[in-house]
């Protein structure tokens, strides 16, 4: 998976400290739709180097993040801009309505 891991310490930093402007999946390896969604996401990511992060929590590793938002079942994209939270999207998600929410996101 060329998106890079969060665990909670890099959460914070990224998303809290940084504000930089990203979409985080809330995946599992032997989640069955996360395996269709996150190449969607790793063809996208070059698009947006350097104005846009791309980042992942294995929830079964990171059980506390997933509980934290209090998400229900995975896929989960999470949208955030200068710390802020900025929507979700769930379940299997067309890269047109992702490309959508990130131009929303960057212009907020």
């Amino acid at each position: 998976m060329s998106l890079t891991r969060l665990n909670d310490t890099r959460f914070e930093e990224v998303i809290y400290d940084n504000g930089e402007p990203c979409l985080v999946i809330f995946s599992r390896k032997t989640c069955h739709v996360c395996k269709e969604v996150v190449p969607m996401l790793e063809e996208l990511q070059p698009k947006y180097k350097g104005k846009f992060g791309f980042y992942y929590v294995d929830v079964e590793e990171d059980k506390e993040l997933f509980q934290r938002f209090s998400l229900k079942g995975v896929p989960q994209l999470l949208f955030f801009n200068k710390g802020e939270f900025k929507g979700k999207m769930a379940g299997q998600v067309e890269d047109e309505r992702v490309i959508d929410k990130i131009a929303d996101v960057l212009e907020s």
